[in-house]
């Protein structure tokens, strides 16, 4: 009698340990853990490789993020080898076979949408070319919904108890992207056909997007610091008036000189934008971060007008 109350005792424990049991999502990027978590609400334990703060090409695969990809379920990355200097040594060393590229666990986010500017061919004199194409996807919201859909239905593939809680969450987190969408576009509506000049080509997606026109990068080549050289011809072919763009663009983990000192001799203005969540106060959460967006190009738009 003793034995069998033990035995239901323990059962009892075990019981809501199993129901609560989480997905475990590392991604490499923090738009993809964020999504998985408006997905997957509580039913899910999400990590990023990188922060808002750090260049996601060029990461280190620490002890902790071992960790973290041996135990996750799923791992989510941008891909088109915007990882490929780090991914595969965490891969390698963490030894999970269910994450692995081609495996249930492994999803690839770029993979999903249409890529941009994928090169004809690649050559070390091109810089740091992707020869899949920009792998910086997430700055097309319309993307995020793309990828979004992807995922939650791997999501309920890997975690099949749970398979309702991520349709209803999906659904619900789609029925409020797809307003907000609606809402930029229409806010954003002034920017379309605005020049702008980037500090290096993260924005490709977002100027796709918004039908915005790259005149110029501070980078000389992809991947290669700007150099005053480049910087003078620049300026050279952009003239001191302050109508050669609207404005200047970087990341908050790019120096602010470059775009500055440009600033400072055309009058254009310019303008550090949030690369992904967590990049500035406002951009917490995916909705914040493209509300932040369209906010500063608005402003320095603005700005520009005479």
């Amino acid at each position: 009698m003793m034995k069998s109350i033990r035995i239901v005792a323990l059962l009892l424990l075990l019981a809501p340990l199993g129901a609560a049991a989480q997905l475990r999502v590392f991604a490499c990027e923090p738009e993809w853990s964020a999504l998985a978590e408006e997905i997957g609400g509580d039913r899910v334990m999400a990590s990023s490789a990188t922060h808002a703060l750090q260049d996601p090409h060029y990461v280190q695969a620490r002890p902790s993020l071992i960790s973290e990809v041996r135990k996750a379920d799923l791992l989510i990355c941008s891909g088109a080898q915007l990882e490929i200097g780090w991914l595969p040594l965490l891969l390698s060393k963490a030894n999970n076979p269910r994450v692995l590229p081609g495996r249930d666990g492994f999803l690839e986010a770029s993979s999903l949408v249409r890529r941009l500017d994928v090169p004809d061919s690649v050559d070390r004199a091109q810089g740091d070319m992707h020869p899949q194409g920009n792998p910086h996807i997430q700055m097309n919201p319309h993307n995020i919904a793309l990828v979004a859909q992807a995922l939650g239905q791997r999501m309920a593939q890997l975690a099949p108890e749970h398979a309702a809680d991520f349709e209803s969450g999906l659904a619900a987190f789609l029925q409020r992207w797809n307003t907000a969408i609606a809402h930029w576009e229409e806010r954003a509506a002034p920017l379309r056909g605005s020049r702008v000049i980037c500090h290096h080509k993260s924005w490709v997606y977002l100027e796709d997007w918004l039908g915005l026109n790259e005149v110029g990068t501070l980078e000389p080549v992809p991947g290669i610091p700007p150099t005053a050289a480049h910087l003078s011809a620049l300026l050279a072919e952009l003239g001191t008036d302050g109508s050669g763009a609207e404005v200047i663009i970087r990341s908050p983990f790019q120096s602010p000189k470059p775009s500055e000192w440009l600033q400072e001799r055309t009058g254009i203005p310019a303008v550090m934008l949030p690369l992904t969540i967590g990049g500035t106060e406002r951009a917490g959460n995916l909705f914040g971060l493209f509300d932040d967006v369209i906010d500063r190009l608005l402003a320095r738009h603005a700005a520009s007008q005479p």
